[in-house]
């Protein structure tokens, strides 16, 4: 059976994308803004405190008008400032974020783009953000945010080492790269998930993706007690929200291919519960893993800037590589590769 993707471009299939692209990021942008609404909640919750109250019912409304406020917020930019870089520097840490979920697959034939390195398609774009920190940084002449890109800069590529490390062993396993085949080869009870076989590579995986999401507590680029608010110091209104945007759908494609490549995807733990829709199973797992991204957040104290790269190059690096040696003997002994 043929795809509509898999025919010759049309009026009617550039249509399709067009729409399906217009869907997914009304998705995204209702994830957003109710992810900062539960995540402050969550953390109030934790903290013995209310969060938002009073915007709303239940205080729903709260990021509703967040979100109106930055919009609608003057927009300054620095008078010594590389005003050209100054206002690339959001659209180009955005834009990558967007295109990443179009290889997300949710369910057997529900995702945008069928990659055979969708993985890869993903270290590739998101890469991009991080030039996107840098600029931002640099162009915005002010040292505080220069020192912010620099250090964002160095945690995320020296964290997205052990991040794709963390992955071969995955790969080997499932033999693909494609991100649909990993989560169909976890077809069965949930001890054929990867998250068993692989809990190296899934702590591995969580501890680098929180360090690229400059989540707490990762979060050195916005440290606040020296860097006042990091790279993005100097941004305002909507520009600031770009970035906010950024992060949060960086935490969606996070929870996203946490489920696809250690927790089974669309699959049900055990094959007697087949007859709920794969796509709940899916957005259960996905709620799992952001809420414990919040939960992370409100547990951990931030750590210095020495103890990140040391733990990253000494413990994640070292522990990446054992796993891929030991899944290849794995492999070797019991012969699980696909």
């Amino acid at each position: 059976m043929q795809r509509f993707w898999d025919e010759p471009l049309s009026w009617g299939t550039a249509g399709i994308f067009v729409a399906g692209a217009v869907v997914v990021l009304a998705v995204v942008i209702l994830f957003v803004t109710y992810a900062i609404y539960f995540e402050r909640k969550v953390i109030g919750w934790m903290q013995f405190r209310k969060g938002p109250n009073r915007v709303g019912p239940l205080g729903l409304l709260q990021s509703v008008a967040d979100v109106a406020k930055l919009l609608f917020k003057e927009d300054t930019i620095p008078s010594k400032a590389d005003r050209a870089l100054f206002i690339l520097a959001p659209a180009l840490a955005f834009i990558p974020s967007y295109l990443v979920l179009a290889i997300i697959p949710y369910g057997f034939n529900l995702q945008f783009a069928d990659l055979n390195v969708g993985f890869l398609y993903y270290i590739a774009l998101s890469g991009i953000t991080t030039i996107a920190v840098v600029i931002g940084g640099w162009a915005s002449n002010n040292k505080y945010s220069l020192l912010g890109g620099m250090r964002s800069a160095a945690q995320m590529i020296s964290y997205e080492v052990p991040l794709v490390l963390s992955v071969v062993g995955v790969v080997m396993l499932s033999g693909s790269l494609n991100l649909r085949d990993i989560v169909v080869y976890q077809e069965g009870y949930f001890w054929h998930w990867n998250f068993i076989p692989q809990i190296i590579a899934f702590a591995i995986f969580i501890i680098s993706a929180i360090s690229e999401l400059n989540r707490t507590p990762f979060d050195l680029p916005e440290a606040e007690s020296e860097l006042v608010a990091g790279y993005h110091v100097e941004y305002s209104g909507f520009r600031f929200a770009f970035y906010m945007l950024t992060e949060y759908i960086y935490v969606y494609a996070i929870a996203c291919l946490t489920t696809i490549l250690f927790l089974g995807g669309w699959n049900s733990p055990v094959p007697q519960l087949d007859f709920i829709p794969g796509i709940i199973w899916f957005f259960l797992k996905f709620a799992f893993i952001v809420f414990s991204l919040f939960w992370i957040r409100a547990s951990f104290p931030r750590i210095r800037v020495d103890q990140l790269m040391s733990f990253a190059w000494k413990v994640l690096l070292p522990l990446a590589i054992l796993n891929i040696f030991l899944t290849a003997l794995g492999i070797e002994l019991f012969g699980s590769g696909g």
